[in-house]
């Protein structure tokens, strides 16, 4: 009877809405619910008339965010669909070495003698007067909301891991790894993973022993699963006011070289098969964007930093991107960015040199067991010695020392002693050791290319010396033929480079010969009065002679939509799109480098969105 009442309500209020004299957006406004449009208004806009799919919230990606977003949606009543691009779940979190930063007092600390609370939390990811080894402020540009409700959540997210089947290391939360994290206790849990590469772990990394777990749960809780599908627009009632309603998603197979057959999931339980090359999905309460950033487009993170052109290669790939969808599809419909700053000012390592050479993709160290090795194509060489080889510009100039870390050196628990939070002495504490090898590894040369004035790739060379001393094998697979080349003669070298697919300019052949022979001369002189490179070893003087790519690693995104305490997307006039949410590396506000953040704001966006009333129940 209830159920029959409830439903003539719904109806009459229908009947109302559609039969009163003024129009539909009035009677709306009348009423305090957002606006209706007609479904003329609504074809006009694009906006489906029939969805294909419909889910009470539809979450954008299946990673850090989205799988803790989902999960938690479905435990509060929700129906829930994840779209995913990829073949396979896990995004860049299944990918990642399995550090979880999260505090606040969770029961791992407490069990450890750890004293930590929200209030410390909130005032460590606040605190204006730390700074990393360079200079560069740690907290000073977060959102108060956004860490607020971070530190509010963090022990919760950290219970809610471990309800879902996450199992961390029976050790006491450390300090290392994480960054940004705050300095006054040690937050960071360790998940392992000890099986490899494999299908079921794609990297071979701790993160497969956090997400492998949280997708078990998801299936097992009823989430659906709408594998190779690019979410491609976010429907709202109107560009600059309504509720969202839905999204559509274009058909994205991934097929290895030469198959014409497409990659399969590990797991096939809850996934929605569906071969249409678009698909609509209609969100009745809310839709999550958990999409994962935005370091994989070019052009959109040349917007915080014009020296990332193309040749920087992201960390994740070939398994996964970060190709801005989310924040290009909220924008689309007025939702504003935020926290810019924190991506800009380079910190955090959000640009890396690697230890590894030869191979396009040099971050994740793919080996032949991985699922997408062919598309990665190449372990690379693993650099043990960087006395063994010098590094080069696309002109072939040396320009740093080549032993310098691969990133400034970021804060973390007892790297401050004394530590007094707020405190404007804390920066004069810091033992300041700048390092700028990514600013020079991007610093326009001669060979710049108009109107970009592109840095170029970075290429090591060495000769068949170092190989015998790193003990190599320069073959396939260990290296790329693209990215990899050799010759008896440096100049007949610096030809061979331009066969690379992301070499603008050739490399001189004189300018390779005079920095080898300048470097010979520094090693006999037993100093580099260039680099203070620390008592060069090696000359570089046996044949073969060989390039390896090692360009720099695109790694974080620190910078996206502008969310509130309960990650509601907020537009440009700083008001809430009425049931769009976001999370992790896709929303800005907060510099927490790490999954921590995105598993606590998926944690937060999850019960929020389910909250939301559905849209026929506001009719």
């Amino acid at each position: 009877m209830k159920s029959d009442k409830k439903q003539q309500k719904r109806i009459s209020r229908r009947e109302f809405v559609r039969g009163a004299g003024m129009g539909a957006a009035a009677i709306a406004g009348a009423l305090g619910l957002p606006a209706i449009n007609t479904e003329a208004q609504q074809r006009a806009a694009g906006i489906p008339q029939k969805w294909d799919l419909e889910a009470d919230v539809v979450v954008l990606g299946s990673g850090a965010t989205g799988l803790p977003a989902a999960i938690r949606a479905r435990d509060a009543g929700a129906s829930v669909i994840l779209v995913e691009t990829n073949y396979e779940v896990g995004g860049h979190g299944i990918l990642n070495g399995g550090q979880v930063p999260l505090g606040g007092g969770t029961s791992a600390q407490k069990k450890h003698g750890i004293k930590d609370s929200p209030d410390l939390l909130f005032q460590d990811l606040t605190d204006w007067s730390v700074v990393e080894t360079n200079g560069m402020p740690e907290y000073r540009f977060n959102d108060r909301g956004v860490q607020r409700a971070l530190a509010d959540n963090e022990a919760q997210a950290f219970e809610f891991l471990l309800e879902n089947g996450v199992v961390f290391a029976d050790i006491p939360p450390g300090g290392g790894g994480g960054h940004a994290i705050g300095i006054s206790a040690p937050r960071e849990n360790y998940a392992k993973w000890d099986k490899g590469q494999s299908a079921e772990s794609p990297r071979g990394g701790g993160g497969a022993g956090i997400y492998r777990p949280l997708e078990a749960s998801a299936r097992s809780k009823g989430v659906r699963f709408l594998l190779n599908y690019h979410m491609d627009a976010i429907f709202r009632e109107s560009p600059a006011s309504g509720r969202v309603l839905g999204i559509q998603a274009s058909y994205t197979p991934k097929f290895l070289p030469g198959s014409s057959t497409p990659m399969k999931s590990f797991r096939s339980d809850g996934n929605i098969q569906m071969t249409a090359l678009t698909v609509t999905v209609k969100a009745k309460k809310a839709i999550i964007v958990a999409t994962g950033g935005s370091s994989g487009n070019v052009n959109f993170r040349r917007i915080f930093d014009p020296r990332l052109t193309e040749e920087l290669q992201l960390a994740g790939e070939p398994f996964s991107t970060q190709d801005a969808s989310g924040e290009i599809a909220a924008m689309a419909i007025g939702a504003s960015l935020w926290g810019t700053a924190n991506q800009t000012l380079e910190r955090n390592g959000a640009i890396r040199k690697r230890d590894l050479v030869g191979a396009q993709y040099l971050y994740a160290g793919w080996m032949p067991d991985s699922p997408v090795f062919p598309l990665a194509r190449a372990t690379g060489l693993k650099v043990r010695d960087w006395q063994t080889l010098i590094l080069v510009n696309q002109v072939g100039k040396r320009f740093y020392d080549e032993t310098a870390e691969g990133w400034p050196y970021g804060t973390h628990y007892g790297f401050l002693k004394p530590y007094n939070q707020g405190d404007w002495r804390n920066a004069r504490r810091i033992k300041y050791a700048p390092n700028n090898f990514q600013d020079a590894a991007l610093a326009p040369n001669e060979g710049s290319v108009v109107p970009d004035f592109s840095a170029g790739p970075t290429w090591a060379i060495f000769d068949a010396d170092a190989v015998k001393r790193e003990k190599w094998d320069v073959r396939p697979p260990f290296t790329d033929p693209l990215f990899f080349f050799s010759a008896n003669a440096l100049r007949e070298l610096a030809a061979q480079i331009k066969k690379n697919p992301f070499t603008k300019v050739e490399m001189p052949g004189a300018n390779l010969e005079a920095t080898v022979a300048r470097y010979n001369a520094i090693v006999d002189f037993g100093y580099d009065p260039d680099f203070e490179k620390p008592t060069p070893k090696y000359k570089i003087q046996t044949p073969p002679f060989y390039a390896a790519w090692a360009s720099l690693e695109i790694h974080d995104t620190y910078a996206g939509l502008r969310i509130n305490m309960k990650c509601q997307v907020v537009d440009m006039k700083g008001q809430v799109i009425p049931g769009l949410y976001c999370g992790g590396e896709s929303a800005g506000g907060c510099s927490q480098h790490g999954q921590g953040r995105c598993i606590t704001q998926g944690y937060i966006a999850g019960n929020q969105a389910a909250s939301e009333p559905s849209w026929d129940e506001k009719l």
